[in-house]
């Protein structure tokens, strides 16, 4: 037994114990069971042949050093891990493996990521129940919660990424491996977040990422902390939604309008960033100047019109026609069309634009007062009748009002219905047109001539009138001469006694003659006396005497005439009596 144990021995020559103190060296050096070095040495269509410093070489299926496509990652010379599984097979060839050598090298990593708090790098390779499968260098779990720092719905959008992972908990020899993406960018947030904290105060001008979108505005993050950026603050013009100025991801410069230090809170704008175009919009828009623009919305009141971007005007529904009747802007304006408007008023401090539509067409008001001069007589139906009076239709659009004081010299017109309804045609004349209040004014009774202009030519003073009683008040008698004009007797002048209370001698609708004693058409009075009409027919009755015996020549007609209005004089009433019941 000895023998041949001494037979196995090598033989060696003089000179070669180096060389047999180096063999032995390395054999007892790489021993299986470890991850050791080796060199590549050979490549074959199979195989890569690796050289550990062993007796002999080893061989790994060359798949083991292939990508995914198939192509070969070493070349001859490359020094490489492999793990050295045993001394021989049954070929007596060592066995090696690369891919043990990995695993190993890998959870060697997990272990010291896991110890020291370190990332690993690893892929999302697909959803599962509660969360993601993930490659880490060996299959790993992802819980969904700890995927990113806020609950997100779109989970499809991480699947394919390459991404670094805090290891949670592991289990080598169940080859379990649970990875959290959100821990490690807690982190980093931890340390940015101190680094933006010590440069944050207001008007400090930031660059960040938006990371969700709201109805009411953007959330974004600034390195470690969010600001709110609210949708008012994004554009001196006007939006309709957030999204139609940022989207997720993009990366933007906010200003810091408001920074509350104790609840961490970030109030961010956007649009500050630029000038307001409010403080030109004097020298940009002078009153009286025509200016185009696009119709943003309609309101029941007007349109608002975008002059520039965040400048706008209004056109109120006023002053949107001359004449015709809009019942909403919509019947004469859509949104997003272009129009040119008149600036009508500028108002910086309240950021308002006053804006017309029809001031930059024709005025139809001057047309119709050169059209239809004071004066001038016009004919058309009645468009509505009112407690004040009556519009008639001069042109489309234009109607004049006939004033209830305008439709009847003498009649008392309690309601201009008892004398017109609506779609009568009738004619008016042109008392005058104001075109700046928009009014045409038009009088009916003016077609004829006032009856109280000749008053005096039906009723001279000194002569005798019958009428009706119409009222009967404490200072007199009114009585109604014709339609329209009725004169007054006097308390003084009921009779030749004196009368306390009119109401013992008349009452309404009595029929009475009296003599007109005075007549002022310009203040529409008719003064009557049935005092004087009883002394006119006494003088009457005397002077028809008279006549008879001068005839007969019995007395001086002269003589006996003067006595008297000697008489009469005598019983005139005293200037404090005549002023009493103000005789008019």
């Amino acid at each position: 037994m000895a023998q041949k144990e001494e037979g196995k021995k090598p033989e060696v020559t003089s000179g070669g114990d180096d060389f047999q103190t180096m063999f032995e060296e390395s054999m007892r050096s790489v021993k299986p069971g470890g991850v050791v070095k080796g060199k590549v040495v050979g490549i074959t269509a199979t195989h890569v042949m690796i050289d550990v410093g062993y007796k002999s070489e080893g061989q790994i299926p060359l798949q083991e050093f292939s990508d995914r496509d198939g192509k070969v990652q070493v070349q001859v010379g490359d020094e490489v891990d492999v793990f050295f599984d045993s001394s021989e097979d049954d070929n007596g060839d060592i066995i090696l493996s690369r891919e043990r050598a990995e695993n190993i090298k890998i959870w060697e990593e997990i272990e010291r990521a896991f110890r020291e708090g370190l990332g690993v790098e690893g892929v999302i390779l697909s959803k599962v129940k509660g969360g993601f499968n993930v490659d880490v260098g060996v299959p790993g779990f992802l819980p969904g919660s700890h995927v990113d720092v806020r609950p997100t719905r779109n989970l499809d959008k991480f699947l394919g990424k390459r991404e670094k992972f805090a290891i949670l908990k592991y289990n080598r020899p169940r080859g379990n491996v649970v990875v959290s993406r959100r821990v490690l960018m807690e982190k980093e947030r931890d340390v940015l977040k101190k680094e933006i904290l010590k440069v944050l105060e207001e008007g400090v001008i930031l660059e960040g990422v938006v990371k969700n979108i709201t109805s009411y505005g953007a959330f974004v993050d600034l390195g470690g902390i969010d600001g709110i950026l609210h949708i008012s603050d994004m554009s001196w013009g006007r939006i309709g939604h957030p999204s139609e100025m940022v989207k997720v991801g993009d990366r933007i410069k906010v200003a810091v309008l408001k920074f509350d230090a104790e609840r961490e809170r970030i109030s961010l704008g956007m649009k500050q960033i630029t000038p307001d175009p409010w403080t030109t919009v004097q020298q940009n828009y002078p009153v009286g100047t025509r200016v185009r623009g696009q119709v943003l919305s309609l309101m029941d009141y007007g349109a608002f019109v975008e002059l520039e971007k965040g400048v706008e005007g209004l056109i109120h529904i006023s002053e949107m026609a001359w004449t015709k009747k809009i019942s909403h802007p919509s019947n004469v304006l859509q949104v997003g069309e272009t129009v040119e408007v008149l600036v009508l008023n500028v108002d910086p401090n309240h950021r308002r634009i006053s804006l017309g539509l029809k001031q930059v067409l024709p005025n139809p008001w001057e047309q119709v007062k050169e059209k239809y001069p004071v004066g001038s007589v016009i004919k058309g139906p009645v468009r509505n009748v009112t407690d004040f009076g009556i519009f008639v239709g001069v042109e489309e659009g234009i109607d004049g009002l006939a004033h209830v004081s305008d439709l009847h010299w003498t009649k008392k017109i309690k309601h201009p219905s008892e004398l017109y309804k609506k779609g009568d045609i009738i004619e008016a004349k042109v008392l005058g047109v104001d075109v700046q209040n928009e009014r045409f004014s038009l009088g009916i009774k003016q077609l004829t001539t006032d009856p109280w202009k000749l008053i005096a030519e039906r009723c001279p003073v000194g002569s005798r009138v019958k009428g009706e009683v119409t009222s009967v008040p404490d200072f007199g008698v009114f009585v109604r001469l014709e339609e329209g004009v009725e004169g007054l007797i006097h308390v003084s002048q009921l009779s030749t006694e004196r009368v306390d209370k009119p109401s013992t001698m008349f009452k309404v609708g009595d029929s009475v003659e009296a003599e007109v004693i005075h007549v002022d058409a310009h203040d529409r009075k008719v003064g009557l006396s049935v005092r004087a009409l009883k002394k006119t027919e006494e003088r009457q009755e005397m002077e028809n005497y008279l006549k008879k015996e001068k005839d007969a020549g019995r007395f001086s007609f002269e003589s006996i005439l003067n006595e008297e209005l000697r008489l009469d004089r005598d019983e005139e009433p005293q200037p404090a009596e005549k002023g009493k019941g103000g005789n008019p």
